[in-house]
């Protein structure tokens, strides 16, 4: 049993070097596909071992993929962009999962670094190579369509999901997205498809929470609801759906709605921790409104699920000082913390809790990290908080 490595690329030679060390001594043999690239990025990949081979860029990432696979040999496929890593202790269910011989696509848990909203997801990138499954629309790309046909004629083969961490992502780190143009391209391309496909949930899913991101809720509701209302879509597009009608709901101030679809998110059957952003997000709709107690419990579960989310922690802590349990709010701020050390708002929280226990030197010290963290790139928050300070007579 062999397995080979993909990828398409362009520009790529500050990400490159990181993901092909991921593979290198996993695969057995290494296919990029370059659409183009001006800088270093072939002789990066060539100096990997990798076979390099070149394509036009036609604006579909499902054209550039598919011709990817044209080069690979191997029985099985492991697809990532240049922006992921393969992580380590994945490999060996990596290789228990390609063993089963009944097994046509492994689903592989992928961890989004510096998202704001849902750090995880479920991607199709490891797949047995079968002239039946290739890559599908122009953006998301993915090989879902072609396995959903593909089981329908032979039913016996299997999708397997993995449940641990596999692929770290770090296309979600501050500046990436907007140094790139990314949301822009991303929605005329899916413009592009939805004209083709009006009654297609997941471009319904995607398309409607990229609107809802650019800042254009009324349409991102719109093709949201068209999303649940065309009857299609299996658990994790329903997820998608129920979870932005909640971020969507929550921006344009229905409260009740948002409460409604983040919960019916939760119930979707799919694996506890892609639903962390649902349930954190419902936690902060419930503390915002005061029920502590449904924010607490909200909180609770996503620290179990992920205890290395400093968010989580710090949303608790938020809940724990609501509550009026300081001490427990001061540990998850420094659990948040330890986890991030530039979080500007765990310690600027943090700040607050020593404040009201009295702890003055402890709360100042706090209040100083946060602003000297605010200050490069949120400034008018750092001159707020020292502004405040001074107003209550204290040095900063």
């Amino acid at each position: 049993m062999t397995l080979s490595f993909c990828a398409i690329v362009k520009n790529e030679a500050e990400n490159l070097p990181r993901c092909l060390k991921s593979v290198q001594s996993v695969v057995d043999q290494i296919v990029i596909l370059d659409t183009g690239s001006t800088d270093q990025t072939v002789t990066i990949a060539q100096s990997f071992g990798a076979e390099v081979h070149h394509f036009p860029w036609n604006n579909s990432f499902a054209d550039a993929r598919n011709q990817a696979l044209k080069y690979v040999t191997g029985d099985w496929v492991l697809v990532l962009d240049a922006d992921e890593v393969l992580n380590p202790p994945i490999v060996p269910s990596l290789q228990q999962a390609m063993g089963q011989p009944q097994a046509i696509v492994i689903n592989l848990i992928r961890q989004e670094i510096g998202a704001v909203q849902s750090p995880y997801s479920l991607v199709s990138r490891l797949f047995r190579r079968h002239p039946d499954v290739y890559f599908s629309r122009p953006y998301h790309a993915m090989v879902d369509d072609s396995v959903a046909a593909l089981l329908q004629r032979e039913p016996h083969w299997q999708v397997i999901n993995l449940p641990d961490v596999a692929i770290l992502h770090y296309g979600y780190e501050p500046g990436t997205i907007a140094s790139r143009d990314k949301l822009q391209k991303a929605r005329q391309t899916m413009e592009g498809f939805l004209a083709a496909h009006p009654q297609d949930p997941y471009v319904c899913a995607k398309l409607g929470a990229l609107y809802v991101q650019m800042g254009d809720v009324t349409q991102g509701l719109a093709l949201l609801l068209q999303g649940l209302q065309s009857g299609q879509g299996d658990p994790p597009v329903l997820y998608e759906l129920h979870y932005h009608l909640g971020i969507a709901y929550r921006q344009s101030g229905n409260l009740s709605l948002a409460e409604q679809h983040y919960r019916t998110a939760l119930h979707q059957p799919i694996l506890d921790r892609l639903k962390l952003g649902a349930q954190n997000n419902l936690g902060s709709l419930l503390l915002a409104q005061g029920n502590l107690n449904g924010a607490q419990q909200c909180f609770e579960t996503v620290v179990r699920l992920d205890p290395a989310l400093a968010i989580g922690h710090h949303n608790l802590g938020m809940t724990c000082k609501a509550i009026g349990q300081f001490v427990a709010a001061i540990d998850h701020y420094q659990q948040a913390i330890r986890l991030k050390p530039d979080y500007a708002e765990a310690y600027q929280s943090l700040g607050v809790v020593w404040l009201k226990l009295g702890r003055v030197s402890e709360s100042l010290a706090a209040f100083q990290q946060a602003i000297d963290l605010h200050q490069p790139h949120n400034p008018s928050e750092a001159d707020r908080l020292r502004r405040g300070l001074q107003e209550m007579g204290f040095p900063i």
